[in-house]
């Protein structure tokens, strides 16, 4: 009986990281069922970053959440609570911006709402979470909606941002043209064991390379709208003392400069993933890991998941293989002892991405028979 650790990021658009690996793990024990298989689905922040923590730690609790979703709505939501530990004895609370104001609760395809929608759903979830008195909060800032600079939580969590007669200005980035007044004084401070925010986007608030320009056209922004959200996320800097240059302060639609003004720190989304499941402790006590993620190209060697799960699993002499929807021929795939391409077994893309699920199931079995 061999020990096999499944580790694959989600394949973006089709299928979040928890099922693929419960996919993988199934194909994998239709041909060898006596191996013990261990799930430890990887994350960067984004979409199924809290499914992710939800299967990898035993005894991880899923805790429900009614929030405001991003076009003002009530959304049905969830935190996840990892139990208590040395350092976090009122355990850890992990909680994602994608179930809360994620673009995918705008529908598909999605009602974008480029100026309008906010981050105040992902406020109230982590007002919940310190409700409950977690120790230390892991926040997810991937797939975001909206370019609120993170006003829409910070409000969620008792901030003031006013207008210049002393009125709360609009929900999201339209109400940032307004903005006067920043008071930050109410805000509840950080849990003992401080917030880590996920996220693997480095981008500064500003500028061309910032939270408007970057990434504002994914959520519809046209170029005007970028001119007015980037001059409203500029009046947002000049009133709080965070760096709007810091690494990360445009991350989701600028939340990663708000969570910087309450004292959070922003880390590389897929290590601080690893490190807190457990992976390298996982991956020393396996005969072999997988890996994966939808797309494995030229530039997936450079701090993606299946870049990372394969250096942790070569510092202990572990065998490592890949699956992905599409391996491209710039790949490098000479540090993998198998590889598993969804759009080979399946005969084309399309059929891959029709049914994703069912081709990871090949994926693990394909990989079961010709590793071990």
């Amino acid at each position: 009986m061999h020990t096999v650790v499944i580790a694959p990021d989600s394949f973006k658009g089709t299928i979040a990281a928890a099922p693929a690996a419960d996919a993988v793990g199934r194909g994998w024990q239709r041909v060898r069922p006596h191996d013990h298989i261990r799930l430890l689905p990887m994350a960067d922040g984004g979409e199924g970053t809290a499914d992710a923590f939800a299967t990898a730690v035993p005894g991880a609790e899923r805790v429900p959440v009614t929030v405001t979703g991003p076009e003002g709505t009530p959304v049905e939501a969830s935190w996840v609570l990892l139990p208590a530990t040395d350092d976090a004895p009122g355990g850890t609370g992990v909680v994602e911006l994608a179930n809360t104001s994620g673009i995918e609760l705008l529908g598909t395809p999605p009602r974008l709402r480029p100026l309008d929608a906010h981050t105040k759903g992902f406020g109230e979830a982590i007002a919940a979470a310190l409700a409950r008195g977690v120790s230390r909060l892991v926040l997810g800032i991937g797939s975001s909606s909206s370019t609120d600079g993170g006003t829409g939580m910070l409000a969620a969590l008792g901030a003031r941002f006013t207008d210049a007669a002393g009125r709360p200005i609009a929900d999201g980035g339209r109400g940032l043209a307004d903005l006067a007044a920043a008071d930050l004084s109410a805000l509840p401070a950080l849990p003992p064991g401080g917030v880590t925010v996920l996220s693997d986007v480095t981008n500064p608030l500003l500028g061309r390379r910032g939270a408007a320009a970057v990434f504002g056209p994914q959520k519809g922004a046209t170029p005007d709208d970028i001119a007015a959200l980037d001059a409203g996320l500029a009046r947002l800097a000049a009133l709080t003392t965070a760096d709007p240059d810091a690494a990360g302060a445009g991350a989701a639609g600028g939340t990663g400069f708000g969570l910087l003004a309450w004292g959070a720190a922003l880390v590389p989304g897929s290590a601080a993933v690893a490190d807190l499941v457990g992976l390298r402790e996982a991956v020393a006590e396996a005969s072999v890991v997988v890996t994966g993620e939808g797309s494995y190209d030229g530039q997936s060697a450079a701090g993606k998941v299946p870049a990372h799960v394969g250096a942790v699993a070569a510092a202990s002499g572990v065998p490592v293989a890949l699956v992905a929807g599409r391996i491209t021929p710039d790949a490098d795939v000479s540090g993998f002892a198998g590889t598993a391409s969804l759009t080979d077994l399946a005969g084309s893309a399309e059929a891959a991405l029709a049914d994703p699920g069912r081709w990871l199931v090949e994926a693990g079995a394909a990989l079961a028979a010709s590793l071990l």
